[in-house]
C-alpha cells in the first residue's frame, strides 16, 4: 500500500471518527489479496457456493466439489452440469445453488464469461452482464471486481460484513456516504473493513 494512501486514509477517518481512524492505523498496510486464477467461472462459483455460509462451511463444500470434479477427470467448471445435480446436492448445496452453478457453466460454453472483455468493462456494464445468469447478483458482481478485477472503487455495500464493521465504526452514519470520501480506492476501505472485522470481539 503506497504511504501516501495511508496516510490519506487515516486523514479522511480521523475526520469521520477517532474509532475509524484507530482501527485503520492497528490494521497496518493493505492490498489486493494474491489467489490463483482459475478463471471467471470458478470465481463466480466459488462466490455463490459461499453465499450466506460461514467461511468454513464454504471452504468444506468446495473441497468436496473439487474432489468430485478430480473424479471425473474433467475441467472444474464443466463439472457445474444440470445432469450433476445430485452429486452436486450431495456436495452440500441448495437446489437454488445448483442451478446458479449450472448457469455459470452454461455462460461458459456460451463464452460470455471472458475474463480479459469483462475486466475491460466499467462495474455497472460488468455488473449489467453478470446478473443476467440466474444466481449472479449485486454482491457477486461486486466480490468478482474487488478480488478477480481488482477495481480500485468498489464499496460492496451489501456485504454484510464490510457495511456492518464501518457502521459500528461511524456511529449514525450511512456507510455508503462515508464511503465514498474514500473514493477513489473503496476497495481498499472494503478489505480494511474485512480485516477489521476478523478481529472485533
Amino acid at each position: 500500500m503506497d504511504p501516501k494512501l495511508r496516510r490519506r486514509f487515516l486523514r479522511i477517518a480521523g475526520q469521520v471518527s477517532p474509532q475509524l481512524r484507530a482501527k485503520l492505523r492497528a490494521a497496518g498496510t493493505i492490498g489486493f489479496p494474491e489467489r490463483e486464477d482459475k478463471g471467471v467461472a470458478v470465481f463466480l462459483a466459488r462466490a455463490v457456493v459461499g453465499q450466506q455460509l460461514s467461511t468454513h462451511a464454504a471452504r468444506s463444500i468446495w473441497a468436496r466439489l473439487e474432489a468430485a470434479a478430480t473424479e471425473t477427470g474433467g475441467a472444474l467448471h464443466d463439472f457445474f452440469h444440470a445432469d450433476n445435480a445430485a452429486t452436486l446436492r450431495a456436495c452440500g448445496l441448495s437446489r437454488t445453488k445448483v442451478k446458479a452453478l449450472a448457469a455459470i457453466r452454461d455462460a461458459h460454453q456460451a463464452r460470455k464469461l471472458s475474463a480479459a472483455d469483462l475486466r475491460a468493462m466499467a462495474h455497472p456494464a460488468r455488473a449489467s452482464h453478470l446478473k443476467q445468469i440466474h444466481g449472479i447478483g449485486p454482491w457477486t458482481c461486486d466480490m468478482l471486481a474487488i478480488f478477480y478485477c481488482r477495481d480500485a472503487d468498489i464499496w460492496p455495500d451489501g456485504d454484510s460484513a464490510a457495511h456492518g464493521t464501518l457502521k459500528r465504526l461511524i456511529g449514525r452514519r450511512k456507510p455508503a456516504r462515508v464511503a465514498a470520501l474514500f473514493a477513489p480506492h473503496r476497495s481498499i476501505l472494503a478489505l480494511y473493513m474485512w480485516k477489521i472485522a476478523d478481529n472485533l470481539p
